[in-house]
């Protein structure tokens, strides 16, 4: 089964095609771009770099959510538009547990942070164990101190290892007093589609896919033109 992923939930951007559990070739790019650019020809170049057609794809799978509200939409509208035609051949797939994949050969606690501004941050954390991931808790947003708090309760068997793009930040404030805390190598550290891939693999023998028009992006919270506009009503 060959599965075509994206990642675009946050600055970098990536693509990848994965076959059975292997990586068949991965594109990855980490720069200010506008992703509705670059997007689609990194994966024309991907497709054509490693001779796979379009109507090869089995699954399309995308991150969902949590993550850029522009970026997600880029993201899903380019999916849907590959996928047009197919029949439940999609799959959305949480930025945040995408990344927990990044680190599947360490046996650790995954705290994947995203940068959700206002002094907070969009996290779930997973555990690593074997190479299987499992979910610890859902998706969120919350601030930088009850994130810490949570992480000083559990049990430090396993270091705790923090991702996303929220990681640098969340450590300047907090790794002097969580020693336990560690930040994933850059290579580790950001989302990318060949680890959507792989979540995706998990995730189709526990639920299938969906259909094109049924692939929607997940918020955490409401877009800031939706949160001023949502003010404004309110004085008024």
């Amino acid at each position: 089964m060959k599965i075509l992923a994206i990642e675009c939930s946050a600055v970098a951007a990536s693509c990848a095609i994965v076959c059975d559990r292997k990586l068949i070739g991965e594109s990855f790019v980490n720069v200010k771009s506008t992703h509705s650019q670059t997007l689609l020809p990194m994966v024309e170049s991907l497709l054509k770099n490693s001779s796979v057609n379009l109507s090869d794809i089995d699954v399309f799978a995308v991150s969902n959510g949590p993550g850029s509200f522009t970026g997600l939409r880029i993201g899903i509208a380019a999916i849907k538009g590959m996928a047009f035609g197919g029949e439940n051949n999609c799959l959305g797939i949480s930025s945040l547990m995408s990344m927990a994949y990044n680190l599947r050969a360490t046996d650790c606690i995954v705290c994947a942070v995203m940068d959700a501004r206002c002094n907070q941050v969009y996290n779930a954390n997973f555990k690593v164990v074997d190479g299987k991931v499992q979910r610890l808790c859902q998706d969120r947003a919350l601030f930088f101190e009850q994130l810490f708090e949570e992480l000083s309760e559990m049990h430090h068997e396993m270091p705790i290892i923090v991702v996303g793009d929220g990681a640098e930040l969340f450590l300047s404030k907090f790794s002097d007093r969580l020693p336990n805390l560690k930040i994933a190598p850059p290579e580790s550290r950001y989302q990318r589609a060949a680890s959507v891939a792989f979540a995706a693999e998990d995730v189709l023998d526990e639920q299938g896919c969906i259909g094109a028009q049924q692939l929607l992006p997940f918020y955490l919270r409401l877009p800031q033109a939706q949160r001023e506009l949502n003010k404004k009503i309110n004085k008024g």
